[in-house]
């Protein structure tokens, strides 16, 4: 049996078989992100089935297709430990246990028939599996439908609470806002949350919807989980969220009956009518007290006038609570009276619920009601107060004051952090009210004091945490209400980006699509920087808005820009071809536009994607063509970052002196503007000149004094660099378990944020390190792990340097024949690079040659 690891395995035979990872995964029908994780041992281990769809697919036969069998059961029964994001072994693999239910419902009454159903799939589903019968293959699914307010999902959430037990894995919950004409929660979106919540890292979320389906159903195979679907559209925005695994349960809710998921997908459909009398009047009479016991028949008369709509009865209750002198009659004649007058869909309990509204709405203050309808113009999953404050143009206290008047009367409902959220049938009614009862003013005149507060106060934190390049972001008007962030604070300033990031997200979405293009083309100029941190969904998501807004408009400022971002989101996530062809045409859009510093920086970035594929001439021509542009303009900072640029790129070739100068020049200038991200990044890349002249105790101050700003600033990027580089300069100063250590902890940083270009060189590292400590079979894993990113992202100088680790490893393990071919392929890419590289694999080669084991090389 071969001693390779799975990842060795897959690589070698596929290659051999000339195939792309693309091409395996489609002939194996795995997806492309299980190919890859399978290459890099990273993510969840490859199923025991998929070994034969592996060894098919590569045309494998006799002792290598049993090898391969052999390794992906190894790796799945622990014989091999799957390597953890920082290439060590794994303890137990990760197995986060989500519980996402919402609170029960208070009081909850009824429904019994309904519950016991639920029940009755459930312990269907115990008895097939235990029976092994030909059905225990399918998931139960239960779609739960009914008119809006006829409490699907407190009839779900309560079962929730109750089987809960009966999941030991946890729950996942997602309310899929179905009947929201204007911002429904797209299905990739909830993917998104759910593997979040099983516990992965952004980095590790993949960018197409059907890779993240594929990847939800990998992470959730085998576990007993409990997925409530909530307030479904379509079958279309439920289907990518089912599981795969008979060992889960999904309830979905929804108006619709989804008979689509009934027929295809064996959904047992549980259709929910209005309360009895009987339980209609039992629940006003837990809710409202003795009152409504000592007199039934009032109580029922109320029921009736709620259409027995558990969500109008509740709002009735609590105006019955707030007025607790007024006789219940009192209150049911009165309802009638005004049912009499506003109610036009007679026998529709839609129409009938919508008139317990506007009577509950009668009781409150007038600048409650206002407030009503106004919040519920409110784009996003959930607001502050703040939000409040600025669509109705009050103070942060007046707002406090009314959230709390509607959270009391069950109009609002409390999120968590002092957030609010709404049911969707009072949204619809909210915005109703707007459309009738006010001025055809006032809506956009609210939408536009809510948007002007984020721009606003997204414009003010960034200036806090990022002063230095407040002149590349759009000048934005101060807002006329209250804001959260305290300048003297950039803490706080970080947390309201981080509480707001999904709600700013969401306007910037709404804002494209509704006819306010300058404040997504705002957001997203404002928002860069914040996001190039490693929020690069978010990232897609805002500048793909703004750059439909803008091309809508012809502002081709906001285009170009926000080309850049997508540009610089895509080179993080190693798809540099993609990068490379956005930032061209936003280099394209800005000179059309005149915009010289827009037209520098894409020079900037490109340079930047450049270096990383390693044509390094052009990138250092696209620096020194972007600095004579930006002393042209007068933008200090860029022209710091070009300098910067250039001596990164004198360090890779060798070139220390002149590398030197040139960065002794960027941090003067990035100092003396107060740029600490530049600062950081400086001293990172005076680091490697020193390391490369053999000041490794300097070097490493350097990388110590970068990894300590980078924290402070919050850029996991950053720090993730400056951590490898520490690592390195460790290596070399022998101190051994200390360079791991480094490594793993950059490696954890670029996993967590998604940035491919930095995992190759953090595994390098390791594998490095771990060679050093004598460990060389472990070390040819994270070789292995490291070729294939590199190869993925096109990063030649990371491919040849995993190609000469293996070349040691190899030839520590005593295999001199593959270590010869693999330090060959290394000076093939190092000579075509031109990287002094070469020189050592040439001597590692040489003392090959004469039988010398490999010396341990901490090289780049």
């Amino acid at each position: 049996m071969s001693d390779e690891s799975i990842a060795e395995l897959l690589r070698r035979f596929r290659l051999a078989a000339g195939l792309t990872q693309e091409e395996l995964a489609e002939k194996a029908k795995l997806s492309v992100r299980t190919v890859r994780n399978a290459e890099r041992l990273a993510g969840p281990r490859l199923r025991p089935d998929s070994g034969d769809r592996l060894a098919s697919a590569l045309g494998l036969t006799g002792d290598e297709r049993r090898d391969v069998h052999r390794a992906v059961r190894a790796a799945w029964t622990g014989r091999q430990r799957q390597r953890l994001p920082g290439g060590r072994p794994a303890d137990p693999p990760r197995h986060v246990v989500p519980a996402q239910l919402p609170a029960d419902v208070t009081a909850f009454t009824g429904r019994t028939p309904e519950l016991a159903q639920l029940d009755a799939l459930l312990l269907g589903r115990d008895r097939r599996a235990a029976g092994a019968d030909r059905d225990a293959t399918a998931v139960v699914i239960s779609a739960v439908s009914g008119t809006a307010g006829v409490g699907k999902t407190a009839l779900a959430v309560h079962w929730a609470h109750q089987a809960r037990n009966r999941f030991p894995d946890g729950q996942l919950y997602v309310n899929l806002r179905g009947y929201d004409p204007e911002q429904p929660v797209d299905p990739a979106r909830a993917l998104a949350q759910f593997l979040t919540a099983l516990g992965l890292p952004d980095g590790e979320i993949p960018l197409e919807t059907d890779e993240r389906a594929a990847r939800y159903r990998t992470e959730i195979a085998n576990r007993q989980m409990l997925i409530v679907l909530d307030n479904a559209a379509t079958v279309e925005q439920v289907r990518p969220l089912l599981p795969g695994t008979p060992s889960c349960a999904v309830v979905v809710t929804s108006r619709d009956t989804l008979a689509g998921l009934v027929a295809v997908h064996g959904a047992r459909r549980v259709e929910l009518g209005l309360l009895s009398p009987g339980d209609s009047s039992a629940l006003l009479g837990r809710l409202i007290g003795p009152r409504a016991t000592r007199d039934p028949h009032v109580t029922a008369t109320l029921a009736d006038q709620c259409a027995r709509l558990p969500l109008a009865l509740r709002i009735l209750a609590e105006v019955a609570t707030a007025r607790a002198d007024a006789p219940l009659a009192d209150l049911a004649t009165e309802l009638a009276d005004r049912r009499l007058r506003l109610l036009d869909g007679a026998g529709d309990p839609r129409a009938t619920v919508t008139t317990v509204f506007s009577w509950s709405l009668q009781h409150l203050p007038a600048a409650a009601t206002r407030a009503f309808r106004l919040v519920g113009l409110h784009p996003g999953l959930d607001f502050d107060a703040y939000g409040a404050a600025a669509l109705t143009g009050t103070g942060i206290d007046d707002a406090r004051q009314v959230l709390d008047l509607l959270g009391r009367a069950h109009l609002i409902q409390p999120t968590s952090g002092g957030r609010y959220g709404m049911h969707d049938l009072l949204r619809a009614y909210a915005s109703q009210l707007v459309t009738e009862q006010d001025t055809e003013a006032q809506r956009p005149a609210a939408l536009g004091r809510l948007f002007g507060y984020y721009v606003a106060s997204a414009a003010r934190a960034m200036d806090i945490l990022y002063p230095a390049e407040a002149h590349r972001r759009p000048r934005i008007t101060p807002p006329s209400t209250p804001t959260p962030v305290d300048p003297e604070t950039p803490q706080t300033a970080r947390r309201w980006l981080s509480a707001e990031r999904a709600t700013l997200t969401a306007v910037a979405a709404y804002c494209a699509a509704n006819g306010w293009p300058a404040h997504a083309v705002n957001l997203s100029a404002t928002l860069y920087r914040y996001l190039d941190g490693g929020h690069y969904l978010d990232a897609l998501i805002v500048h793909g808005c703004a750059r439909s807004a803008a091309a809508q408009t012809g502002d081709r400022d906001g285009e170009g820009h926000a080309l850049l971002g997508l540009g610089v989101v895509h080179s993080r996530l190693g798809r540099h071809a993609d990068a490379v062809e956005e930032l061209d045409q936003a280099r394209t859009v800005f000179q059309l536009a005149g915009n010289q510093a827009g037209e520098a920086r894409a020079l900037q970035y490109l340079a930047f994607v450049e270096e990383k594929v390693g044509r390094y001439e052009s990138a250092a021509d696209h620096n020194r063509h972007a600095r004579r542009l930006y002393r042209r303009v007068g933008d200090q900072v860029g022209e710091a970052a070009t300098l910067n640029g250039l001596g990164t790129i004198e360090t890779i070739l060798g070139r220390c002196r002149p590398a030197a100068r040139h960065l002794k020049q960027a941090l003067a200038l990035f100092s003396r503007l107060g740029h600490r991200t530049g600062e950081a990044s400086t001293l990172d890349s005076i680091g490697l000149v020193e390391e490369r002249s053999g000041g490794y105790g300097a070097a490493a101050r350097r990388f110590e004094r970068a990894v300590e700003l980078f924290r402070e600033l919050g850029d996991r990027g950053g720090e993730g660099w400056a951590l490898t580089h520490l690592g390195t300069v460790q290596g070399r100063l022998g101190l051994v378990d200390r360079a791991a250590g480094s490594h793993r902890q950059a490696l954890a940083c670029f996993v967590e944020i998604g940035d491919r270009d930095g995992e190759p060189a953090a595994l390098c590292g390791l594998g490095q390190a771990t060679q050093a400590a004598g460990r060389h079979a472990e070390a040819l894993s994270q070789y292995t792990a490291a070729l294939a990113v590199a190869t993925d992202t096109g990063a030649r100088d990371y491919q040849a340097r995993a190609h000469a680790g293996l070349g040691r490893a190899h030839a520590s393990l005593g295999d001199p024949a593959r270590a010869h071919e693999q330090y060959l392929r290394a000076l093939a890419i190092f000579d075509d690079l031109g990287l002094p590289d070469a020189v050592e694999v040439r001597s590692q080669l040489a003392a090959l040659d004469r039988s010398e084991p490999a010396a341990p090389s901490w090289s780049r």
